[in-house]
Order: C-alpha cells, then sequence, then structure tokens
C-alpha cells in the first residue's frame, strides 16, 4: 500500500507566500556538502534577493560555507517567519539551488551590491572587502510548508518572477526607489502602514520588481505585492501613484 502523497498542488496563494518569505527573510540556514565524507554543514547567512526573486548571500574566503560552494555549488536555503509561540506554526521554505559566484565588478555583482546594501545596509562597512564575493543562489525547486496541513512542492517557475518582459528595468528600478525615497517619503510610508498593516515610521523603499514592493524600517522588511503584477516597465509609475491614492484614502 503506497503511502498518500501529503503535499497539496500549488496555488496563487501559496506562490504568494513563497514569494513573500523570499523578498521579506534577512537571514536563512545554508546547508552545503561537507567536505568531511560528504556530511552536511549548516550555517546562518544573511540574505538579500535579486530582481527576479533569487537569493543572494555575501560570504568571505575565510568561511567554511564559501570553501564548501566552491568545491560543491549543490545547497538548500531554510528561510522562516519569525513570530511568537510555537516556530513550527509559522511559514517556511527550503529552497534547493545551486550557488554561482558572481564576478566582482560585473555588472550583475554592482546590481546586487545596490540592492543587498539597502537591504543590509551595515554590510557597507565590509562589502568590498577583497575576500568578499556574492553568490547567486540558483534555485531548482522548493518545499513551502505554510501551516498545518499546507505543505507544497515548489518548482523554480513557481518560485521566481518572470522578467522577460523587463529586460532593463535595473536601471528603471534604481531610480524609482530613489526618487521615491528622496520625494515621497510620504508615499511611501503610507504603502507600509495603511496597505500592509506596517507600524508608524520612516518606512524606506528598498527594492521593486514586477510583482511588488519592498519596504523597510530598520530590520523590519515587509511586503506590498502588486495585483495584478506588471505586464510592462511602463506600468510602475501609473502603479505607484495609484497605490499612494488608495493609501490616502484609507487614512481618510
Amino acid at each position: 500500500m503506497t503511502e498518500k502523497d501529503p503535499t497539496l498542488p500549488v496555488d496563487d496563494e501559496a506562490r504568494l507566500l513563497a514569494k513573500r518569505l523570499m523578498r521579506t527573510a534577512r537571514s536563512g540556514a545554508l546547508a552545503t556538502i561537507g567536505a568531511d565524507e560528504g556530511m552536511p554543514f549548516a550555517s546562518l547567512v544573511a540574505v538579500g534577493t535579486d530582481i527576479d526573486g533569487s537569493p543572494v548571500i555575501l560570504t568571505s574566503q575565510l568561511s567554511v560555507h564559501t570553501r564548501l560552494l566552491a568545491d560543491d555549488s549543490r545547497c538548500s536555503l531554510l528561510l522562516s517567519a519569525l513570530g511568537k509561540g510555537d516556530p513550527l506554526a509559522h511559514p517556511r521554505l527550503t529552497l534547493l539551488a545551486r550557488a554561482e559566484r558572481l564576478e566582482p565588478g560585473s555588472d550583475e555583482a554592482r546590481r546586487v551590491r545596490r540592492r543587498y546594501l539597502l537591504q543590509h545596509p551595515k554590510s557597507a562597512l565590509y562589502v568590498d572587502f577583497p575576500d568578499f564575493a556574492f553568490w547567486r543562489l540558483n534555485i531548482a525547486s522548493g518545499s513551502l510548508n505554510g501551516g498545518f496541513g499546507r505543505a507544497y512542492r515548489m518548482s523554480r517557475e513557481d518560485l521566481l518572477t518572470d522578467m522577460s518582459a523587463f529586460s532593463d528595468f535595473a536601471e528603471m528600478e534604481a531610480g524609482a526607489v530613489e526618487h521615491m525615497n528622496e520625494d515621497h517619503g510620504d508615499a511611501v510610508a503610507l504603502y507600509a502602514t495603511n496597505l500592509c498593516g506596517g507600524r508608524e515610521g520612516a518606512w524606506r523603499l528598498i527594492g521593486i520588481d514586477p510583482e511588488g514592493l519592498q519596504l523597510a524600517l530598520g530590520d523590519e522588511l515587509l511586503r506590498l505585492s502588486f495585483a495584478p503584477p506588471l505586464r510592462g516597465p511602463e506600468e510602475l509609475r501609473p502603479r505607484l501613484v495609484d497605490l499612494a491614492r488608495e493609501a490616502r484614502a484609507r487614512s481618510g
């Protein structure tokens, strides 16, 4: 007698939850392949994201997990929502991936560096040390536990944002993030408080992608998902204006 598969069919709600975890987690448990008889080696790492949602990490050559990734790129990353009470009652996501070291000074590394520093500003103290480098975790699949009875096996396509219609989005994102923070900080704060239920404070926009916004207040991160996602870069500015209008209306 075969056991019944406990996983559920992946739906939009599961995809939204998984992507929210990926975009708001500041750290995760990285498991690499150990050099000692292949035993797994787990490390706590700070986590950022590339525009498509791929996790990125910044590591030193002195770290054990850096040396292990250089020898065998296979790894997994556990991300979990934090909260009170039983830790197993909160959503968590395990990603299976292959790590790719980004060449320092490359366009990819510069883009990742800019986004990572917005999410982890204190890393500016060491990000440019010669023994540090960024790694992208190229996702193969994932396993989401969204709570009791809510387990999903997820594909790469379930987890990442489709960037095929947004080839030049990185430069637009950088300009839009700076503009919103410098000239429309009031709207950014309203996104967080009135549309995401965040607490009052000097919220900042730290990332934009075709599926939503990342907002930060100190160490607290929020995700504001677009409904529906953008179909092209030309929709970004009108969407931000519409969201500001909606947030102000809720204030009234």
